[in-house]
């Protein structure tokens, strides 16, 4: 009895005392009186304000002690929201930290330099022409907020063109290391150096991360550890809430054709969800990095399940340097896209030896990858109701689409058989999806016509 008793307070002092403990033994003297220091990391899925990881302040010193998993950790120090993540000597952005754990007791003494939006000389990184659309855009389909950021071609102002739009996940990475928690991805400064390389234009539009919601709301699929589930919600906002938004006040090129999706890890998760499950909406996604591995088969059983409605391209990246299983994942997801009836034409996949999981890799990559998914994406400079009518699906079994009308106009639409008659005239709403499903399997062609634009017409098989 004695040894079973002397093996359990072995245990339970060995579990007690094997931990890790991280000391802060300054901080800036800019730091606010009373601030709560929080460790983010990729032990607690590197949330800045997890109330597990506030550090404990005894003086002038703050520490905190807990068990993470045995290998390597990166982390930062925050005061609660990656706004306010610490920076280096000069407030500007700080390369992620990193601890080993072996799982033997450890203390790891450091020293916060300065608060990104408190110290230092530095300031915002962004390019002149990109903008936050919105600090607090209203999120109904998840009843949330959330700040947007817009990046406009140079010349914009100044010209008459419609430009393509590209919506990515992550926002608070694309444009600015002062808001960015692991460095930025240059998405402006790579597209104004196309751009003065000739490069037509494309519009960004950033959609910060919900932080703590991020897994919740970049995977439609449920994981037992890390939760997820909310991401068909999340794609319903970019489809039907945000992108009309952003028709309604800027010049785009609303059509799918001209409208691509990117995002990296879970946002390379979340972006071929999107792709697949709303063609209608978009024809182009980047995928880097995917974290595929967070849905299981689901990524890859959702692709191939839903056939390819009309032309596309998708990118996919991964790294040589980051898990096998990435390559993995993405290929099969890849190869699902041809189950699904797309041509290898209309995918890319490249896995760079020397690529890491990280944005310095995600941003050396963009601009190739942006001219391929844009490649011959421009069809017009005039208003879309000129362009010629895209249909989808297409075939149809009940319902079709109008794929460049985002307006909620009303318009005047007409359906003619092969044979040259008049089945259908009546209006409709252009957001609207055109029941098909009383019709005799056959070959159609729909006109439709906003006010004070010419008729436009396609052809559809039911």
């Amino acid at each position: 009895m004695r040894f079973f008793i002397f093996l359990g307070t072995w245990l339970w002092c060995t579990a007690l005392w094997s931990q890790l403990t991280i000391q802060v033994t300054s901080v800036p003297a800019n730091t606010p009186p009373g601030a709560t220091i929080y460790a983010a990391g990729t032990f607690n899925n590197w949330n800045p304000g997890d109330a597990a990881f506030d550090l404990v302040q005894q003086g002038g010193q703050y520490s905190i002690t807990f068990t993470p998993s045995v290998g390597t950790h990166k982390f930062k120090f925050t005061r609660g929201a990656w706004s306010t993540v610490e920076g280096d000597a000069n407030g500007n952005f700080l390369p992620d930290r990193t601890v080993v754990y072996n799982g033997q007791p450890a203390t790891v003494a450091l020293s916060i330099l300065s608060w990104e939006d408190t110290g230092g000389t530095g300031g915002s990184t962004a390019a002149p022409n990109v903008e936050v659309l919105d600090d607090d855009f209203y999120i109904p389909q998840l009843n949330r907020t959330r700040r947007i950021w817009l990046y406009l071609p140079p010349g914009y102002d100044t010209s008459a063109k419609r430009y393509p739009v590209l919506y990515m996940h992550d926002g608070q990475n694309l444009f600015d290391d002062q808001t960015s928690f692991s460095g930025e991805w240059k998405v402006d400064e790579a597209l104004n150096n196309l751009h003065a390389q000739g490069d037509y234009g494309c519009i960004v539009v950033g959609i910060d991360n919900g932080g703590t919601n991020r897994l919740n709301e970049y995977s439609p699929w449920v994981n037992a550890q890390y939760g997820g589930g909310q991401g068909g919600a999340y794609v319903q906002f970019i489809a039907e809430t945000l992108k009309p938004h952003i028709d309604s006040l800027y010049r785009t090129l609303s059509g799918r054709h001209s409208t691509g999706i990117m995002g990296s890890s879970m946002g390379g998760l979340i972006s071929m969800y999107a792709f697949s499950e709303r063609q209608d909406v978009f024809s182009r996604a980047g995928i880097f990095s995917p974290a595929f591995w967070f849905a299981g088969n689901n990524s890859a059983n959702h692709t191939a399940a839903n056939p390819k409605e009309g032309d596309a391209r998708v990118y996919f990246l991964a790294g040589g340097q980051e898990p096998a299983s990435v390559t993995q994942n993405m290929q099969a997801v890849a190869s699902a896209l041809l189950t699904a009836g797309f041509g290898t034409d209309e995918q890319y996949l490249l896995v760079e030896p020397d690529g890491q999981h990280s944005e310095w890799f995600w941003a050396r990559e963009f601009p190739d990858a942006y001219q391929w998914l844009f490649q011959g994406a421009v069809t017009s400079t005039t208003a879309p109701e000129t362009f010629p009518l895209e249909l989808f699906p297409n075939p149809s079994n009940d319902w079709i689409r109008l794929a460049y009308a985002t307006e909620p106009t009303d318009m005047r639409l007409q359906i003619w058989n092969a044979a040259g008659v008049l089945l259908r005239d009546t209006t409709q709403t252009g957001h609207s999806p055109i029941f098909v499903g009383d019709l005799p399997a056959g070959y159609y062609v729909l006109r439709v016509q906003v006010p004070g634009a010419p008729w436009r017409v396609g052809k559809f098989v039911r």
